[in-house]
Formats: structure tokens, sequence, C-alpha cells
């Protein structure tokens, strides 16, 4: 009996340390959550690149209804389709796309980071989904478009992605896109991978000029 005493005591010592040492623990610290979407199609683990000049605003080469932080390297220029017919007619095939107008060019190439670009819709009255889609639609063989909200800076817009195949070659890219109402109109900013640049080249110029658009100051 006293045996059974002794070893009921130990048991009970023995728990009531256990629940002791357990109260003692500190709580654990839930992980960082990961990015919204790893990988293809939109890359959210690749951030933005350092800012080193901006475009858009006052005395920028590109006069835009919004303006954004560049990476160092990075060049603006405006967009002018060439005097003459048949160089109008080439110009508005580089220039004009789904009902949009190309205003600026970004030249990342120097960084390694191939091109932005800066739209405007030609209707000022379309919202920013309807000329994004119809943006996307205008290019060549499009397949995998895919569509989300964000923010830029500031503002409400929304962003796309998508794969376009040449139907000379039969190469593919993958090209981003966000569309923004600012200034009475919708402004597209895009990028496409190419031969030269790939994603991890062109993203962190693009993110960067996603994250601080605004309004030109």
């Amino acid at each position: 009996m006293k045996r059974q005493v002794a070893v009921l005591a130990a048991l009970t010592l023995a728990v009531s340390t256990g629940c002791a040492e357990t109260k003692e623990q500190p709580v654990a610290v839930p992980a960082p959550s990961a990015a919204t979407s790893t990988g293809e199609p939109w890359y959210d683990e690749i951030t933005a690149a350092p800012a080193g000049g901006n475009v858009g605003g006052v005395g920028s080469p590109c006069p835009l209804p919004i303006s954004f932080s560049l990476p160092e390297k990075w060049t603006p220029k405006p967009i002018e389709i060439p005097e003459g017919e048949l160089a109008e007619l080439l110009g508005e095939a580089f220039t004009a796309r789904g009902g949009a107008t190309a205003r600026c060019e970004v030249d990342g190439r120097r960084a390694g980071g191939g091109f932005l670009r800066v739209w405007t819709a030609d209707d000022p009255t379309v919202e920013a989904r309807p000329a994004l889609e119809a943006f996307v639609a205008g290019g060549e063989k499009v397949s995998g478009q895919e569509y989300r909200s964000v923010k830029a800076g500031s503002i409400d817009a929304v962003e796309a992605t998508w794969v376009s195949t040449s139907e000379l070659t039969e190469d593919t890219n993958r090209s981003w896109a966000f569309a923004v109402r600012a200034g009475g109109r919708t402004v597209l900013v895009t990028v496409s991978e190419s031969l030269l640049a790939e994603a991890t080249d062109l993203l962190p110029g693009y993110r960067l000029a996603r994250s601080s658009a605004g309004l030109p100051k």
C-alpha cells in the first residue's frame, strides 16, 4: 500500500512539474507570411529597385498624368510618331494598341532592365479595368491573362499579366502592366520580357514604378 501511495505521489509531482514547465514556454511567434504569389506569373518575391530618378513631374522629359520613380541609369524619353505616310504606318504599329497610345519609353538597358512604356487611353472616360483588358487583347496571340486589384502608390489600380506568342517565330514572352485613373484619363505602365531581359531584370524597375506612382508635382 505504501508503495502504491509513493508511486501515485511521484506521478502527481511529475504531472504538476510538467504543467508548470508548459506554462513557462514562450508563445511561438508566427512566421512572416509569404509573398502574395511567388514565382510565375506575378513573381511577387521580386522587390522594387532603389530609386535613382523620376519621370512625369515638372521638367520631366515625359509630361504625364502620373509621376513615378525610376532606378538609376533608367532613362525616359517621349515617344513621337515619325513624319511621312510610311513612317506613320510603321510608327502606329509600335505606338498604338487596344485603344491606347504610347507616350513615354523608359530605357533601362544600361542597367540590364529592358524597357518600361507608359500609355494613355484614347478615350478619356474609359476606366482602368476595361482599358487594360482592351490593351491586353490588342497584343499578338495573347493567352493566360490574369488580373488583380493592387495599389499604385496610394492610387487604386488594376494589374495584368499575360503571355504573347510571336506569329513569325513562335517565341513566347510574358508581360505585366498596371492601369490607374489620373488627371482625367487612364494611364497604363507596361513591361515585357525579351531575349535580353527576363522577369528578374525587368520587375525591380516595374515594381518601383508601381509602388511610387502618384500625381505629378
